[in-house]
């Protein structure tokens, strides 16, 4: 009967002792829900059977058993396993809109799995790993790469500095076939971009800050106002009571200046203080803006009525960024506009950010636009198609598909008719007809076709367009199935 636990140890903090469990002991982060235990010792079992003694990973169990993927867990003794907590798989099924594992089709699943598995041994404890924020790359059982390091405090890090990035909550797990590391993300295949480090003379930018900007508190603060407060405030219990604050904030679009076509539009929030619990932060656009920040309480605000037009989840930055390109795009005027900042329902988590009425030098909240002056034209350079292996892997790079005429990530693909005989796929996404990708996707090698196993020829059809408004018609790409 299962009943372990994942174990995690904090750090002692006496400087002897800690550099002796540099060398000695196992490296294991601290998280908020695991007990915690000395992991120094070998685990004496195989990743295998540690994965079916512990409860927090029987998605896990059941992804391997369905992908008939034991061996690579039971042999061998080189290996490092990243393991996804149950917590890992949820989000992953709710993200692609799968109500269990066993809807997921094996060859995309087997493909998630393999990426999981690292054919080097990677224990952070290595005197040779001891520079930290080092991303050192290894290869994977399906191809690609990982990058694996850690931190000052040695929480390990997956693909640091790459575009995607996660923290392991509990490493160096030593089984008799591998070390073990375990997260609650399914991590995928992330790089380095690629965008040109030459500016760009076309390239502009434009800035412009709130002309009111405050938060209202529930319950019984629900008549007062916080107007002059250095900090926005947000905080989301039970939406409404005493512990409850929503932020608002008014940008006057009159106010940016630049010319050219806005290509890229972003709210950023500069962040005093956040429990990074990773919980959705949402932004979202009210109508009402004839408000004033010193008469806005929540007993007389407009509160959000409509989807959040931007969220992000949370995590310990300096800054928060919702990307509001869409919502730009679609606006019928270009005066004031009105935002409600607020956490995720019951997240309980605390945020705070600088306002304009901080003295203390930080930036206030802040819309930022992009602008590019220039006319492109887009043009196929490169449209080779590819052949594949019946139920194997395939990843793009730009030997195969390339479209120039604008920055790699300002080039976008959209899929206008799905593959027949298997799945696109960009890092843990599953994309249909409809949904998008990059020429810097294409570049970095983050997009893949997964074969189904069947069919001897096939199929993507997409156009292409720039954030300028340049397009490329309908075209296909070739696929052969061997």
């Amino acid at each position: 009967m299962k009943n372990n636990k994942i174990i995690g140890r904090p750090y002692i903090g006496v400087f002897v002792i800690m550099i002796v469990t540099l060398f000695y002991n196992c490296e294991i982060q601290d998280n908020f829900s695991y007990d915690h235990s000395n992991s120094n010792a070998e685990l004496g079992i195989t990743a295998w059977e540690y994965i079916q003694n512990n409860d927090s990973l029987n998605l896990l169990e059941e992804a391997i058993t369905l992908t008939n993927t034991q061996s690579f867990y039971e042999s061998g003794s080189d290996k490092t396993f990243i393991a996804p907590t149950n917590e890992a798989f949820t989000n992953y099924l709710q993200d692609n809109s799968y109500l269990s594992l066993s809807e997921v089709p094996v060859p995309i699943l087997r493909n998630a799995l393999k990426y999981h598995i690292v054919n080097s041994f990677v224990s952070f404890d290595d005197p040779d790993l001891m520079e930290r924020n080092n991303p050192l790359p290894y290869t994977t059982e399906n191809g690609q790469i990982i990058y694996l390091s850690h931190n000052s405090g040695f929480t390990g890090i997956v693909n640091e500095g790459t575009s995607k990035q996660w923290n392991i909550i509990t490493s160096n797990l030593k089984s008799t076939t591998g070390v073990i590391h375990v997260l609650p993300s399914i991590v995928y295949f992330s790089a380095l971009t690629t965008g040109n480090d030459d500016p760009d003379p076309s390239i502009t930018m434009d800035t412009i800050y709130p002309i009111h900007d405050t938060y209202i508190n529930g319950g019984s603060q629900s008549g007062r106002n916080f107007g002059t407060d250095v900090l926005i405030k947000v905080k989301n219990v039970s939406d409404n009571g005493l512990y409850d604050r929503k932020g608002y904030l008014m940008f006057d679009l009159k106010e940016l200046s630049k010319e050219g076509v806005i290509i890229d539009f972003k709210l950023e929030l500069p962040i005093k203080f956040t429990h990074g619990k990773e919980v959705d932060f949402n932004v979202y656009e009210v109508q009402d803006t004839l408000w004033s920040e010193v008469g806005l309480t929540f007993d007389n605000a407009t509160l959000p009525t409509t989807a959040p037009i931007a969220s992000i989840t949370t995590s310990k930055l300096s800054a928060f960024e919702f990307d509001l390109i869409d919502y730009y795009k679609n606006l019928t005027h270009n005066g004031r506009v009105s935002f409600v900042l607020d956490g995720e329902l019951g997240s309980n988590e605390t945020d705070e950010i600088y306002s304009k009425e901080n003295v203390l030098g930080f930036n206030p909240p802040m819309l930022i636009a992009r602008l590019s002056s220039k006319t492109s034209v887009l043009t196929i350079e490169t449209n080779t198609g590819f052949s594949v292996d019946s139920g194997e892997t395939f990843a793009f790079d730009n030997n195969v598909l390339e479209v120039i005429g604008a920055a790699p990530e300002d080039l976008t693909f959209t899929i206008e008719e799905a593959p027949e005989y298997g799945w696109l796929v960009r890092g843990a996404s599953i994309l249909k007809t409809g949904d998008t990708f990059t020429q810097e996707d294409i570049d970095v090698m983050n997009l893949i076709f997964i074969s189904n196993g069947s069919g001897s020829s096939d199929k993507i059809v997409v156009s292409a367009a720039d954030k300028v408004g340049a397009t490329v018609d309908n075209f296909n790409i070739d696929i052969t199935i061997q």
